[in-house]
């Protein structure tokens, strides 16, 4: 999968191609029946389980983010998994934006976004910061810019089997629109890992550095196990 991925990828120029290819991809793979019989190999322990790990995490917007397949600068594949809970939660992520392009396709269960614009008057408040990664890559530094304003220009909920396509430094964020929790295929076709990233919250009220403690190997061949049941027809 890894080399079709790479071959697929390699093939593209223009950012218009790009967002179709990757789309494609999370549409092929982002299938239980394909999907599955990856992470089955890897929960029993395939290819570097222990490097993997290192790049896997509980997301503090709570989520699991589980490295699958390292493409080095290429891409990133990933699913995210988003734990169980009430769905009439209304509680939101921060507004943030990526790196790079990065197209997601929902597996099993229901996503929510919200994209957003800055603008100068009107809108909704926010407090601007930038954020880049820590020393070791084990956290997020985050570096206050000051107030902003925000206009919401598009809503959008995705079921099972919907996938979509953002362009760099999109403003966004998602949600799990599931009791019984949601899993995303997610694919970055490659990026500066030190590029900031932005990210607008209700409030100063941030810490500067959130950390991101990796999951040990067990940890993470648990969750890919868990992973493997939730596909399983």
């Amino acid at each position: 999968m890894r080399r079709a991925v790479l071959a697929a990828l390699g093939k593209e120029g223009t950012q218009g191609e790009s967002s179709a290819m990757v789309k494609d991809l999370v549409d092929h793979w982002g299938t239980p029946g394909r999907l599955r019989p990856l992470v089955a190999e890897l929960a029993e322990g395939g290819g570097d389980p222990a490097g993997r790990a290192r790049r896997s995490y509980p997301h503090v917007l709570g989520f699991d983010k589980l490295l699958l397949l390292d493409g080095g600068p290429a891409f990133m594949l990933r699913a995210h998994l988003w734990h169980p809970g009430d769905a009439s939660d209304r509680s939101r992520e921060d507004i943030h934006n990526h790196r790079c392009a990065l197209g997601s396709r929902v597996v099993r269960g229901t996503l929510g976004m919200a994209l957003y614009e800055p603008c100068a008057d009107g809108g909704m408040p926010a407090f601007h910061f930038r954020e880049a990664p820590g020393p070791a890559r084990s956290d997020w530094c985050f570096t206050p810019v000051g107030p902003a304003r925000l206009r919401l220009v598009h809503t959008a909920r995705y079921g099972t089997g919907s996938s979509y396509f953002l362009p760099p430094r999109t403003l966004h964020r998602a949600w799990n629109e599931e009791p019984g929790g949601t899993v995303t295929l997610y694919l970055e076709p490659g990026h500066d890992p030190t590029t900031p990233t932005d990210v607008y919250a209700d409030s100063p009220e941030r810490a500067a550095m959130t950390g991101k403690p990796p999951f040990t190997v067990g940890e993470y061949l648990a969750r890919l196990a868990g992973l493997e049941g939730l596909l399983r027809p």
